[in-house]
């Protein structure tokens, strides 16, 4: 439930931020226990935009926040 709250707050951000930007939420099956962004790119490449591996203990440093993984978009179309 938690994972699936903050990828729809996620997803919420980047559509706000983006209107034209398709958002998917595991297009393919995800790793256990794991929370990351990646922006995948025209020409097929793909960009890391956050990752919660390696993070915590506590469990909510595992997720973003909605606005950093914005930033983090925004960066790359700068």
């Amino acid at each position: 439930r938690v994972f699936g709250r903050n990828a729809a707050a996620v997803s919420a951000a980047l559509r706000g931020a983006m209107a034209q930007l398709p958002v998917d939420i595991n297009p393919r099956p995800p790793r256990r226990n794991s929370f990351e962004v990646s922006l995948v790119k025209e020409d097929g490449s793909t960009v890391e935009l956050w990752s919660g591996i390696g993070k915590g203990p506590p469990r909510k440093l595992k997720f973003p926040e909605p606005e950093t993984v914005v930033e983090a978009l925004k960066s790359n179309f700068a």
